[in-house]
């Protein structure tokens, strides 16, 4: 499919009012995307884990305008209080997706969203916030045109979020989403994030993320202005290069279970997405001091107990700490008793691998 697959026609069903909901989770990446060009289009393919407990909640409520108008019309509630501070982002969303979403001028609307995670937690929301709203605006979509089949939903549900927020497509499905061209993956391309069909072995199916919260501030550069730093960045073509091949490796070592290997690729993409930051003009380091100290422990850890244990990072300071089930026990004391005082507050949250958004069961 591509973009003006998901430009509609005339709608089969007519609708005044109603609801829908949606939860939808964050995402990890394995491999990185860093650097976009316009409209959201990743300069390089990703892979991510798709998280079950780090959530979305969001509450669309609809009424059919009395008089037409060229304006999109909607307050918005973030934890049941107004959020005037978060309009002109959903503004943006809904100018971006107007062409494909045309009836979001004929209705007013109510929109509630809630967290799992604290919102200043220093966990990215956008993801998961974005993906949630796109999903709700699907399922309006689907109201009026009740011969939308599951597939083509779910194809322009992660469409519409990457126009939110890029990583956002990731989280409509999972456990495993691939999104971007790339040459060994049939399906994969720029619009929207696809399921990761390909063989996986059984121990990277259940895998578990502790995220050590170790900076809940505002990041000093937006996730925003540091993908434009790519532009005329001077090792940007090399770091496209390199995500392409850890792509086909990561394939590899997903289908054979080689934990070392997919521990040596997951590390040197976060470390590598941080090298671009580091190296940009001007440059930046999101990471902290506690962060450094946190990748050192648990190289040390591993080194001495053999256990599988590795650690991936956003574009922050915060740690994943990624791990397979049969370890959690150990991996969770070695947590405890070692990495939580480098976090903030001792701060962290237990995940692990998801299957994506669910639906709210309204009818309740």
């Amino acid at each position: 499919m591509q973009e003006q697959d998901f430009i509609p026609g005339e709608y089969s069903t007519k609708i005044d009012s109603g609801r829908v909901g949606w939860e939808s989770p964050s995402n990890i990446a394995l491999i990185k995307y860093w650097g976009k060009k316009e409209n959201q289009i990743p300069a390089n393919p990703s892979l991510s884990y798709t998280l079950n407990n780090c959530k979305t909640t969001t509450l669309l409520e609809f009424q059919k305008k009395t008089t037409k108008s060229d304006n999109f019309e909607f307050d918005l509630y973030f934890e049941g209080k107004q959020k005037d501070s978060f309009k002109p982002k959903i503004q943006q969303f809904f100018e971006r997706i107007a062409k494909y979403s045309p009836f979001l001028k004929d209705y007013t609307f109510k929109i509630s969203t809630e967290n799992s995670f604290p919102h200043s937690s220093g966990i990215a929301s956008s993801a998961s916030g974005m993906s949630a709203l796109a999903l709700c605006v699907m399922s309006l979509e689907q109201k009026l045109n009740p011969e939308m089949n599951p597939e083509f939903f779910n194809r322009k549900a992660s469409f519409l979020a990457r126009l939110g927020s890029g990583s956002a497509c990731r989280s409509i499905e999972g456990p495993l989403i691939e999104w971007g061209k790339h040459k060994s993956l049939s399906g994969s391309n720029d619009c929207y994030g696809i399921k990761y069909e390909e063989e996986v072995a059984e121990v990277f199916k259940s895998f578990q993320d502790t995220i050590l919260l170790v900076d809940k501030g505002q990041k000093q550069v937006s996730s925003s202005v540091g993908h434009n730093l790519m532009h005329g960045h001077p090792y940007a073509q090399a770091r496209f290069a390199q995500a392409h091949e850890n792509l086909d490796q990561l394939k590899t070592v997903l289908a054979s279970g080689n934990l070392q290997d997919f521990m040596e690729i997951v590390e040197s993409e976060a470390l590598s997405l941080h090298t671009m930051m580091m190296s940009s003009k001007p440059y930046f380091i999101l990471m902290k001091p506690n962060t450094l100290e946190i990748i050192n422990k648990i190289w040390a850890y591993r080194e001495l107990t053999k256990t599988p244990v590795c650690f991936t990072l956003d574009a922050g300071a915060n740690v994943h700490v990624l791990y397979p089930k049969k370890d959690a026990k150990k991996v969770l004391d070695f947590i405890k008793n070692k990495l939580i005082i480098y976090c903030e507050k001792e701060q962290y949250i237990c995940d692990r691998v998801g299957t994506g958004a669910v639906e709210l069961n309204l009818s309740k």
